[in-house]
């Protein structure tokens, strides 16, 4: 049984850093978006800007981590949007989306102990366990969800893998950085829809992949 509240939700993971792209493990360590990152904030951003059209509102605000590299993304989505639309959604943070703390491992290369501390419950020293994780994941998008109102989330990859579990959907999965998700509940279960980067704001479609948010990756 899902330990989210059946409601629908977005959820973003922020754009690029220096240690996405050297394949380091960040966890609680607060780097900031790189020129990748901050155009990938922008486009996701102006592909969300294409969903308030003909009067639609598919969320109502916007819930970010602390930490520098999504809260910055959750700005900037702000900001486009409200450049393209004239709405100005309200923006809140809440502690318990920060990514998991990593312990010994934070800026270390993603390797053979990630899939353990995941599956086996073996936690690095000083890090935060998965079902930890889990735990607060579920907490802070419950709360977001107790609201009328759909919110989006911006995060973080392994937070979303903790979301994932709370959900009954597999977690070994690699979200992308500043791909929107849409997320719903049906008869089924939870499903997932990722957003096409590639549409711009100005074309007026939005069109999600058909294929569901189900693949492998080592991190």
């Amino acid at each position: 049984m899902s330990q989210i509240a059946p409601k629908p939700y977005w959820y973003l993971r922020h754009g690029e850093t220096d240690w996405n792209r050297q394949g380091l493990a960040q966890g609680r360590t607060d780097i900031p978006l790189n020129e990748t990152g901050r155009q990938q904030a922008m486009q996701a951003g102006r592909v969300l800007a294409s969903l308030f059209d003909n009067g639609q509102k598919p969320f109502a605000r916007i819930v970010s981590s602390p930490l520098t590299r999504a809260f910055v993304t959750a700005e900037t989505v702000q900001k486009t949007i409200q450049h393209y639309t004239g709405i100005t959604l309200p923006l809140h943070v809440d502690d318990n989306l920060q990514e998991v703390c990593f312990g010994i491992q934070e800026g270390t290369p993603m390797g053979d102990w990630y899939r353990p501390w995941i599956e086996d419950g073996l936690t690095p020293e000083d890090a935060e366990s998965f079902g930890a994780l889990t735990d607060r994941a579920r907490l802070a998008v419950n709360e977001a969800l107790e609201n009328p109102d759909i919110p989006l989330i911006v995060a973080h990859g392994a937070l979303f893998r903790g979301l994932r579990h709370a959900m009954n959907l597999p977690v070994d999965i690699r979200l992308p950085n500043a791909v929107p998700v849409a997320l719903k509940f049906t008869r089924t279960g939870w499903q997932t829809e990722m957003l096409d980067p590639s549409v711009s704001a100005t074309n007026g479609t939005a069109l999600h992949s058909k294929d569901p948010l189900e693949y492998k990756s080592k991190q």
